[in-house]
């Protein structure tokens, strides 16, 4: 991306230099929440829900419609205002700088991309120009659970790939993470170890 592209001043990310920022990416019910929840439970801090799916239940709640292009970037402003209000949190903590991000911006541009077939410019981006420490994919290894807001049991292996190729083709360095919630967390725990070993020799 071009590093003189302009973002919109309310999709600017502001991550202190003192947080270590994980986000977790990948198809429908792969395990993305549930991970977030166990490494912020491990490591005592905040994790950063998907705003995604409180904006969209709340609007199948009340009006029995889906998602469409006009929520994009209101969708994109809640997720990033909440990112930015815990990533103040995480730095206050006494211990572990961490964030765990259960989703980001890149993966709102990946299923605009996806559904639509375009992604409003604004949200692009800031997707691309937004920074995480550490990016996990998750496998295709865990059951499909269906809720109210789910529509794709099917195209899961599918759409794995395609955050593979997004992520490949904008040069985002990722981990390909899967195994059970012990296996997940232990792995994290793990990269996030040497990731402070090489800071440190830095």
């Amino acid at each position: 991306m071009n590093g003189n592209v302009a973002i919109a001043s309310n999709l600017i990310q502001h991550t202190p230099k003192s947080v270590v920022n994980v986000a977790i990416l990948g198809a429908e019910s792969t395990g993305k929440t549930t991970l977030c929840r166990d490494l912020a439970s491990h490591f005592g801090s905040p994790w950063v829900s998907e705003y995604m799916r409180t904006y969209l239940q709340t609007k199948w709640d009340n009006e029995q419609l889906t998602c469409t292009w006009e929520d994009l970037l209101p969708i994109a402003q809640g997720q990033i205002d909440l990112e930015n209000k815990l990533a103040e949190q995480a730095a206050k903590t006494d211990h572990n700088h961490y964030l765990f991000c259960d989703t980001s911006l890149f993966e709102l541009m990946v299923y605009a991309n996806w559904y639509y077939g375009d992604c409003p410019k604004a949200l692009t981006h800031a997707a691309l120009a937004h920074h995480y420490d550490l990016i996990l994919l998750t496998h295709v290894d865990v059951p499909w659970v269906a809720d109210d807001l789910r529509d794709s049991p099917h195209q899961r292996d599918e759409i794995s790939a395609y955050f593979e190729n997004q992520l490949t083709r904008h040069q985002k360095p990722f981990h390909r993470i899967g195994g059970d919630r012990d296996e997940r967390v232990q792995q994290v725990i793990e990269w996030l170890a040497e990731m402070a070993n090489i800071s440190s020799v830095k």
